[in-house]
Order: structure tokens, then sequence, then C-alpha cells
């Protein structure tokens, strides 16, 4: 029941996070605001995404050259690019942010190399992102089939009633 219920947390933040991500990463569509007032709370849950899974993070950190599975290793290896690249994605977009600073009265010259490295460093995170939800879909999909409710199949009552009718016939 514990794990069931961590498990659930976990894919709640977690799915926050992918649509917060979805949503961020179009600010065309989104406009400047929210792409980067969503890309700050974006950062604060990844810290809250990290805390939850810092136990894990210690634990295959510590066995990386030891005994673990290739997965285990190449799932490390993935987040910590990941992690690398929603940093300078952050960072980066805080340095040359239009909306937010200037909110906190900070402003900065425009710096084009800056712009650059947060655009390369947020397709790569996209990228990055794929991948790891990929890795981690038959976690998802057990997950929404856990918390959706099952439907039933309406085959099998109506064929039952179809012979019912058959019968009184």
């Amino acid at each position: 029941m514990k794990q069931m219920k961590q498990n659930l947390t976990n894919f709640l933040i977690d799915g926050a996070m992918f649509l917060a991500f979805l949503i961020a990463t179009a600010p065309r569509f989104s406009g400047l605001a929210i792409h980067e007032w969503l890309s700050l709370a974006l950062a604060a849950t990844i810290v809250t995404h990290l805390l939850l899974h810092w136990q894990w993070i210690i634990a295959i950190g510590k066995r990386f050259f030891a005994k673990t599975t290739w997965r285990s290793r190449l799932n490390y290896l993935l987040n910590a690019l990941l992690f690398v690249a929603f940093t300078v994605t952050i960072a980066t977009g805080i340095l040359i942010s239009r909306e937010a600073l200037p909110f906190f009265g900070l402003t900065m010259t425009r710096d084009r190399t800056l712009e650059l490295l947060h655009h390369q460093a947020s397709d790569l995170t996209v990228l990055l992102l794929g991948l790891h939800v990929a890795i981690h879909w038959s976690w998802i999909v057990g997950m929404v089939r856990r918390i959706l409710p099952q439907r039933r199949s309406l085959r099998k009552p109506v064929v039952a009633m179809n012979r019912l009718e058959e019968v009184q016939q």
C-alpha cells in the first residue's frame, strides 16, 4: 500500500512536470510570460522530483561501477544528462528573461550566445526527455491502468442477452 501511494505521488508529480514542460516548450503558443513563469515553477518541481528519488540516485551512484544492471546504468546516465540539460536550459532562461527577471527589478543585456545556448539546451532536453519517457513507458502504462477504472467488455452481456431472447422465443 505504501509503495502504491509513493508510485501514485511520483506519477502525479511526473505527469504535472511533463505537462508543464510541454506547455513551456511552446512559448509561441503560450506567450513569453507563461513560458518563463511556468519554467520557473517547473524548476522547483524538478527539485522536488530529485528529492523524492534521492535514495535511488545515491544507491545507483554507489553501485554504478559495481554490480548493477545495464538498464540502471543507462537510466542513471540518461538522468544525469537530463539534469545537466535542464539546468543549462533553466539557468540560461533566467539570464535571458524578459518577463520574470524584470518583475524582480533585474534586467540583463540581450545576449545572442546565451539565447542560442538556451535553445540548444532546450532541444537536447526534449530529446533526452523523450528517451526518459520511452525507458519508463511500461511503468507509465501500468500506473495509468491502476488509476483508471477498467472498462468491461460490452460484448459478453450482449451475447448473453441474445441467447436469453432465443430461449424465450
